[in-house]
């Protein structure tokens, strides 16, 4: 008795809906394409909200595309450089749950095997509809006796597989909520990294904005410590639509006031503001969960800089008022978030450390005294961990510790270095 995860593939192990890709390929050339796209994407969308059967708007799209064998070729070429961000980066859950993982799809395994095996997911734990072609390659239809391509295939698939343990399944189409009506499966997450579709949403147990998130709350290996869902950005003042583009991208939960609060900034892991909306000392005393403030403008104020340092808040501004500070900063707030590089910060001491693949990275930041790296690499080597890289850079307020480590430690490790004496701040970045 085991778990299982089922996961569909279009708009959610991919950003796009392959069939929809697949007509703007093979009709590139026609003249009443935009039409047809139209017709093929509203059919789409219908079935994914449960408006139309599933055999019907397959059927529909198929007579529509006027595909071959070569369209396919590029097809996939395309969806590999489209799979979902949050998929991509997870690789490690899909190499340590080779056996647990099943794609379960109305699409094609002719476009699907190619993409999710680089994702050390078995050909045998694949589960799409074939494609029928003529003898010049063209596709003519599809196997209809495959119980994907009929209305709730995928409740008929499950039957017909009788897995033993529990089931998760992650979508954002009804085809895929149809599996938790069935009583299948154990939980239903909608899926709403690409797209969220309200008659899906409302259904589903728990709503996932990223893999990262079902990861997180299931306990599973991750590339992310914490889902950047879970991290509120506020943003007070002016600050350009561009900059909080890059955010949203990012995954992060953008939140929108017109002056700095004290219950706005507890609750706040990044604030963007401008020069007229700054934090006074008083609040980040009290701001524990803030990690890294972007200002779009010069922090003058020499109080503010301090407080925030002694904090282990780390700030980015724009003195310079540079045209680009709307693609600068969140740059460099990124960078931070996701590598702890300080470049260019106005109050950490500057450290851009490399990525180390297959490792873990953990952030110190304690008060400048001496004796603390001593401290921190003592509770490596009483658990046995194995230090990959370890940089340590300081200034006249504190000490700034990355330290890469081999994979495979508790919690236990984790509490004891939260706990060392000076220790201001601690986060596992990933």
């Amino acid at each position: 008795m085991g778990q299982y995860y089922i996961i569909d593939f279009d708009s959610t192990f991919t950003q796009v809906e392959a069939l929809d890709e697949l007509a703007r390929i093979s009709l590139k050339d026609h003249p009443g394409r935009e039409e047809v796209y139209q017709q093929i994407e509203d059919l789409t969308n219908l079935a994914m909200e449960g408006k139309l059967s599933f055999a019907d708007s397959l059927e529909g799209r198929i007579k529509l595309l006027k595909a071959n064998r070569s369209h396919l070729d590029l097809l996939v070429k395309h969806l590999r450089k489209k799979v979902s961000p949050s998929f991509s980066r997870n690789n490690v859950f899909f190499k340590n749950h080779q056996e647990e993982v099943l794609i379960v799809s109305g699409g094609f395994k002719e476009f699907i095997t190619p993409v999710v095996s680089e994702y050390h997911i078995k050909k045998e734990n694949i589960y799409a509809n074939d494609f029928e072609f003529d003898s010049e390659g063209n596709i003519i239809g599809y196997d209809r006796q495959n119980p994907l391509s009929q209305e709730g295939g995928k409740v008929k698939l499950l039957k017909e597989l009788n897995l033993q343990g529990d089931i998760f399944g992650i979508g954002d189409g009804y085809s895929d909520f149809q599996l938790k009506e069935s009583g299948l499966i154990k939980k239903f997450f909608a899926f709403t990294e690409n797209i969220e579709r309200k008659s899906v949403v409302e259904k589903a147990d728990h709503v996932t904005p990223s893999l990262d998130e079902f990861l997180y709350i299931n306990r599973l290996p991750r590339a992310i410590s914490y889902p950047k869902n879970r991290i509120k950005c506020l943003v007070v003042g002016n600050v350009e639509d561009e900059a909080l583009l890059q955010m949203r991208k990012e995954g992060y939960n953008i939140r929108h006031h017109d002056e700095i609060k004290a219950e706005y900034l507890q609750e706040a892991g990044i604030l963007f503001c401008d020069e007229a909306h700054q934090p006074t000392p008083e609040q980040l005393q009290n701001a524990g969960r803030l990690k890294v403030i972007g200002c779009f403008g010069k922090v003058n104020n020499r109080k503010v800089i301090d407080a925030a340092c002694e904090n282990g808040i780390i700030i980015f501004d724009d003195p310079k008022h540079n045209p680009r500070n709307a693609d600068f900063l969140p740059k460099r707030v990124i960078a931070f978030m996701n590598e702890g590089k300080t470049h260019t910060s106005c109050n950490f001491p500057d450290l851009q450390p490399p990525r180390i693949n297959n490792a873990h990275r953990l952030i110190h930041i304690h008060k400048n005294v001496p004796g603390i790296l001593a401290k921190i690499n003592e509770v490596f080597a009483r658990h046995n961990i194995n230090i990959a890289g370890e940089f340590l850079v300081t200034n006249s307020k504190i000490g700034y510790v990355i330290t890469d480590v081999d994979a495979g430690y508790d919690e236990q490790v984790l509490s004891e270095l939260k706990n060392i004496e000076h220790t201001i701040k601690f986060r596992l970045l990933y």
